[in-house]
């Protein structure tokens, strides 16, 4: 009957054998039966099962064989509608506080979403359980471009293009856009478990916020750090917008390079040929360069060369040091309206700027003839002319480092543009010395160079986008007047009409600038913008600002990084977070960018169906900061497995638990693990664990508060799978199968309830759903393990004992081991003789039913001596450690006659093979005439076949000498 009671509750999960083949393959667990002759099971009662369903939305591991992924968005919502997410002050006041990087309104949820969501959530939870009230801030950005193109595509589809609509017209299909879509990105956040305070979200045009890029506008105009001016920007012609250096990808493309002669003036019939790979752009040549010091050309500087198909426009001939002589044949064809260098070197020089571009990507009346011809097109018939007119040289392959547009996937054309600018010198000075004080940390500490470098080597930034959706410029020009000299610089309308009348009368008209902020402005005030900045007297931002930590991808330093650093010293006077955490790419197993042209992109919310959010969020929560990381389904499997022996670890502890009416409950809460004298009075096996839980606590918090995340998981995983699952779970059972009934219970169930809901709250940040599923269903929990209080550090801990576990384990391994080479039966049970010193004896032979159950020992015949036994030659000899020893009698392994039998064909058949390689050996034909490393290799199967000769030889001695053998 107890038998059956026993094993219609579920199967034993954690056998002694075979453990390291266990920890290579994580899915598989024992379910081999024990011999139930010596042992008395303690039958399981599923109370957790009943005190985990009350609510309604937790499962017990009683009654789910495997946690089941269907359940996270249940938990999720039940710790939103509890409140969970929001700052508590109740336990502190230092809050802890991350503003999220905000995705794309129009996104859809990537790895590189869920890496920073699994980083930032990890952190929150983290300082949520050591008692700081905590704030994650999150909301979206209105992406300028992205959602512009994305509902003019949709207008498309209904066959209507922006430009049929007002301004107001299309702006407000982006909204109703916007209300209907937006929210696609937020719902798959939650998804990976981000306890962000939703209460809070935010939206970069919302009208707070709005009011904020308003006033910082303002405010660095009227300081003279904004300024109009017309400079080379990436222009996008189908966007017809300026577009970010961030918004622009290079990519290595097959196109050719163009040789075409240029006359030079002065009645001379001498050509300069130039190499270019745009020869279109030559209608805006304003000269020609070559090396001061190249011979070839070095008679023509001063002089004049005239543009092939511009009607005889000449251009100087002038020299600078830039030229490179070794490209195409070193003669340079300056046009500074279309070439960021060419633009840099005409400006140093005092050259004049032409511009032969339309915003459309069309070629203007400076072009003659190709005026309105497209870009492309123009430079097709301008080479078939030039050939036509014997001024084509050749045109040869080239690759080319192509510019296109991270939206639109065009070509950019650099363009000379008129545009509003923010003066960056000064305000980079000051974000330069918070790295040097000490009052910023970036992590890893490389990237404080690269920081420090392009601060220190910063352009002005353009910030006017020609968009309609986004952030109107708060400019205002008079009508009839010109606007570039004449403009109003506002917070409102009214207040713009009102200072223009101040200024031109009463009747004056007033227009708005038509362009939008660059979407990388507003988010350059997310840190306080979202606090409620400007109003300083706002309630977040006087409880919140600075935040704490910034996390996000080191491909945007410069972009957002740095210049939330400029801004929030310009406007709060102090740095926005006093943390960056950097984190790298997400590439494939072979190291690869994911790309949808590769095939192998990952997509988060197919993973987290098949595998679960928890390995997910492990798996990416192993790098290192600062490093890409490599992913593969390889990976994400191994860290379900991990998920499945948590839940069965839990199902393991619920069922050696007792009632919760149970007596016996007052025996386990009497246990107490925060003091030495109650630690040292635990037993060997008890103490060890609890000793190096202490120790994993202490190694843990520390790495969390390095932002050593990777170190975090590892340690954690190894000490739940190596230390508690693999050989306190396995030694419990000593206690808990005990013949002594339930009298030795108690200290086991302590120390695994003890040790398992300590192991959860440690990996909760990393792990939250399996983790809050496993908690709810322990006894008398009060409150969800989001908010239960972080494990105390400095606990104590036994060295000592810990050492004489690891004895008792080497000793295990060994038996093992020995057992695993004559391939004893797993079933069978074995006797042994531990020979040892006093000391040693004392503190093993306490424990000789638990090692007994490790190794498969015969408990009724375990001897434990300070000599050798009397059949000591005919047993197996192991040395476990120093001073620690065992014997075992080869009759009880194995039948030794059928294993010399086996052992003796064997032997015949190494004997034939090495006599063959040997034969080979002696061979002065072989060892002449094959190749070196041939030989050598026949030499090392000839060296290794003698050893296992030797080996198997030795063994059969031992056997044979062991007992008289019959037939």
């Amino acid at each position: 009957m107890i038998l059956q009671t026993v094993l219609s509750s579920g199967p034993l999960l954690f056998s002694p054998c075979c453990s390291t083949y266990k920890r290579l393959n994580p899915l598989s667990f024992s379910k081999r039966r024990r011999g139930l002759r010596r042992w008395h099971f303690i039958r399981p009662r599923p109370f957790a099962a009943v005190a985990a369903a009350e609510n309604g939305v937790f499962t017990s591991p009683e009654i789910a064989k495997t946690f089941d992924f269907a359940s996270e968005e249940r938990i999720y919502n039940w710790w939103e509608s509890q409140g969970y997410f929001r700052p508590n002050f109740d336990r502190g006041s230092d809050p802890f506080v991350i503003s999220m990087p905000p995705p794309n309104v129009t996104g859809s949820l990537h790895m590189g979403h869920a890496m920073f969501v699994t980083l930032e959530d990890i952190m929150v939870r983290y300082h949520r359980m050591r008692g700081r009230p905590t704030l994650w801030l999150p909301g979206t950005d209105h992406a300028g471009i992205a959602t512009q193109l994305v509902v003019e595509r949709m207008l498309a589809s209904e066959g209507i293009k922006r430009v049929d609509l007002s301004r107001d017209e299309f702006t407000n299909r982006v909204w109703e856009w916007k209300e209907k879509y937006g929210g696609t990105i937020a719902n798959q956040i939650r998804r990976l478990g981000a306890s962000c305070d939703w209460s809070r979200e935010r939206f970069t045009l919302d009208e707070q916020l709005s009011r904020a890029v308003i006033e910082a506008f303002v405010r660095l105009h009227e300081k003279g750090l904004i300024y109009q001016g017309s400079y080379m920007v990436n222009w996008s012609p189908s966007l017809q917008t300026a577009v970010s250096d961030l918004e622009v990808e290079y990519s290595e493309e097959s196109g050719a390079l163009y040789y075409i002669k240029y006359r030079v003036a002065g009645g001379s019939s001498d050509y300069l040929t130039i190499a270019t790979t745009r020869p279109e752009t030559l209608f805006g040549d304003v000269a020609i360069a070559v090396h001061p010091k190249d011979d070839r050309y070095s008679k023509y500087i001063g002089m004049m060369a005239i543009v092939p198909m511009t009607y005889g426009r000449h251009v100087p001939i002038i020299s600078d040091r830039q030229v490179d002589k070794d490209f195409g044949t070193g003669v340079l064809k300056i046009s500074p309206g279309h070439d960021h260098n060419d633009y840099l070197l005409a400006r140093k020089l005092g050259l004049p700027i032409l511009n032969i571009m339309n915003k459309d990507g069309t070629l203007n009346e400076v072009a003659g003839l190709f005026c309105g011809l497209d870009r492309f097109e123009a430079r097709k018939k301008l080479w078939a002319d030039l050939e036509e007119t014997g001024l084509a040289v050749k045109k040869e392959p080239h690759t080319l480092r192509v510019p296109r547009s991270q939206r639109g996937g065009e070509i950019i054309e650099p363009l000379i543009s008129k545009q509003w600018f923010v003066s960056m010198e000064t305000l980079a000075e000051k974000a330069l010395r918070v790295i040097e004080k000490g009052e910023l940390t970036i992590i890893p500490e490389r990237f404080e160079k690269i920081y420090n470098h392009w601060l220190s080597n910063i352009k002005d930034w353009c910030i006017s986008r020609q968009l309609w959706w986004g952030h109107r410029i708060p400019v205002w020009y008079i009508v009839g007047k010109d606007c570039e000299e004449e403009y109003i610089v506002a917070r409102s309308s009214d207040e713009a009409l009102e200072k223009a009348r101040a200024k031109f009368g009463k009747d004056v008209e007033i227009y708005q600038d038509p362009d939008v902020l660059d979407t990388w402005f507003s988010s350059a005030l997310w840190p306080f913008s979202t606090l409620g900045w400007p109003d300083v007297s706002a309630e977040d931002f006087k409880r919140f600002y600075p935040t704490t930590m910034l996390e996000t991808g080191h491909d945007i330093l410069f972009f957002w990084v740095a210049r939330m650093v400029m801004m929030g010293i310009e406007f709060t006077g102090t740095i926005p977070f006093s943390y960056v955490y950097l984190h790298g790419l997400i590439r494939d197993s072979q190291g690869r960018k994911m790309s949808k042209t590769l095939g192998n992109v990952i997509d988060p919310i197919d993973t987290i169906k098949e595998f679960g959010t928890d390995a997910l969020r492990f798996s990416i929560a192993l790098g290192t900061a600062g490093q890409d990381l490599n992913l593969s389904t390889e990976r994400l499997a191994s860290n379900k497995a991990f998920t499945n022996k948590l839940w069965n670890a839990g199902k393991f502890v619920l069922q050696n638990l007792p009632d919760q009416n149970d007596a016996t409950w007052e025996s386990i809460l009497a246990y107490k693990f925060d003091m030495e004298e109650s630690l040292i009075a635990l037993p060997l096996p008890e103490c060890w664990v609890v000793s190096k839980l202490h120790l994993l606590i202490d190694m843990v918090t520390s790495s969390y508060e390095k932002f050593f995340f990777g170190d975090v998981g590892r340690e954690t995983y190894d000490f739940f799978w190596g230390d508690f699952a693999d050989w306190y779970i396995e030694a419990s059972k000593a206690r808990l199968y005990h013949s002594g009934g339930d009298s030795v219970a108690p200290v086991a169930q302590a120390v695994l309830l003890y040790v398992f809901e300590n192991i959860l709250k440690l990996l909760h940040p990393f792990m939250p759903f399996v983790t809050e599923e496993l908690w709810q269903a322990l006894p008398q929990r009060k409150e969800a393990i989001m908010v239960s209080p972080w494990p105390q550090t400095s606990l104590p801990r036994h060295a000592n004992s810990i050492k004489k576990f690891e004895n008792l384990q080497a000793l295990t391994r060994a038996i093992r081991n020995a057992r695993a080479e004559y391939s004893v039966e797993p079933g069978k049970r074995i006797s042994a003789s531990i020979v040892a010193s006093e000391e040693v004896i004392q503190y093993i032979s306490k424990e000789k039913e638990v090692l007994a159950l490790l190794s498969r020992l015969d408990v009724q015949n375990v001897q434990f001596t300070n000599s050798p036994p009397g059949d000591a030659e005919q047993s197996v000899h192991l040395v476990a450690g120093e001073g620690l020893e065992a014997y075992l009698p080869l009759a009880d392994m194995i039948d030794i006659s059928a294993e010399v039998e086996r052992l003796s064909k064997r032997l015949s058949k190494m004997q034939t093979e090495y006599d063959g390689l040997k034969a080979r050996l002696s061979s002065p034909n072989f060892v002449e005439k094959a190749p070196a490393d041939v030989v050598r290799g026949v030499r090392e199967k000839a060296a290794e076949a003698e050893e296992k000769i030797i080996l198997t030889k030795n063994r059969l001695a031992l056997l044979k000498s062991t007992t008289p053998i019959t037939n």
